[in-house]
């Protein structure tokens, strides 16, 4: 109910921004009729009222029951080797800066790093409001194409990764998990972490036996709070499971679970031989790869939302 509150506040405040704004730009326009010198101060508030109108539509699609809640975000290496691992390493910069833009929280709770470079998959939550909402437009195949680093002849190469999105279930949603049903695995944590970290078998991984749903933590200090972090994380895995069953959406299950490769990708982000980033389900581009890699995916996002109304 308190979220529920919120998230209405939350809503009611835009809308009075935004009678706001209209005021104000109805006042600004009939001012810079008068003289050339006020133009631009109509331009930048018509500008804030699109813009604040523009996020407040989109606010508007997300009404789904688990829309508003935190994400859980896994990224996984596919066909290109060391190339993918290391666009891995890219994407959950970019989404990190995402939700560093956003002022969402965020948390990595389990990272597997590539061999020679990169990461081969990563898991982690990003919390704020509607960030499930928003980050599961980016569930998909990513493609990228750029002259590899990793390559003495400066050869261009085409990478893959997969991303996967799931709402983080809160405590008040009922899902049952027996515990003759899991597995629970210790096991010695790898990477970054500082000493305790790989001095101790503080790693948790858990397999629920019945649905071979496996989950798995290494970044706390401690094997209790790991297991406490992958107890969540499998309680999200399940409770999307069982949506998904519900809903009978096969098709859609179907796509996520598409081979990570050619043919498959929602978006491809193209460095060379020119740079454009574009969504293939919008046809949404964008000229500047760089700027969406430091976390401006918002925009494909937004249209991505409005498609799917419309569709």
């Amino acid at each position: 109910m308190a979220k529920e509150k919120k998230t209405l506040a939350g809503f009611l405040a835009a809308l009075r921004q935004i009678d706001t704004l209209c005021g104000d730009l109805e006042t600004a326009c009939e001012l810079a009729c008068e003289g050339d010198e006020l133009h631009a101060e109509a331009e930048q508030l018509l500008q804030n009222f699109t813009s604040a109108l523009n996020a407040l539509e989109v606010e508007s699609l997300l009404g789904g029951e688990l829309d508003n809640s935190a994400a859980l975000v896994t990224i996984n290496a596919g066909a290109g080797g060391t190339e993918s691992c290391d666009w891995v390493a890219m994407l959950l910069r970019m989404y990190l800066r995402f939700a560093e833009i956003k002022s969402f929280g965020s948390e990595i709770f389990d990272q597997l790093d590539g061999d020679e470079a990169g990461v081969k998959n990563v898991t982690f939550e990003v919390s704020g409001e509607y960030a499930y909402g928003l980050l599961k437009a980016e569930i998909g195949v990513h493609r990228l194409v750029r002259i590899s680093p990793f390559d003495a002849g400066a050869r261009r190469h085409t990478s893959f990764a997969s991303v996967y999105v799931s709402p983080v279930v809160e405590d008040d949603i009922d899902i049952e998990i027996n515990a003759a049903d899991l597995r629970v695995d210790t096991y010695r944590a790898s990477g970054a972490g500082g000493q305790h970290v790989n001095k101790t078998d503080s790693a948790v991984r858990i397999t629920h036996v019945p649905t071979g749903v496996v989950v798995q933590s290494q970044t706390q200090r401690s094997q209790h709070q790991n297991r406490e972090q992958a107890m969540k994380i499998l309680k999200s895995r399940l409770y999307e499971r069982q949506c998904e069953e519900r809903k009978k959406q096969a098709e859609q299950e179907e796509s996520q679970k598409s081979s990570i490769a050619w043919g498959n990708q929602i978006r491809s982000y193209v460095l060379h031989p020119y740079k454009m980033v574009k969504d293939h389900r919008t046809a949404r581009e964008h000229h500047n790869p760089d700027a969406v890699l430091d976390g401006g995916i918002e925009e494909f996002i937004h249209t991505f939302l409005l498609n799917s109304l419309k569709s």
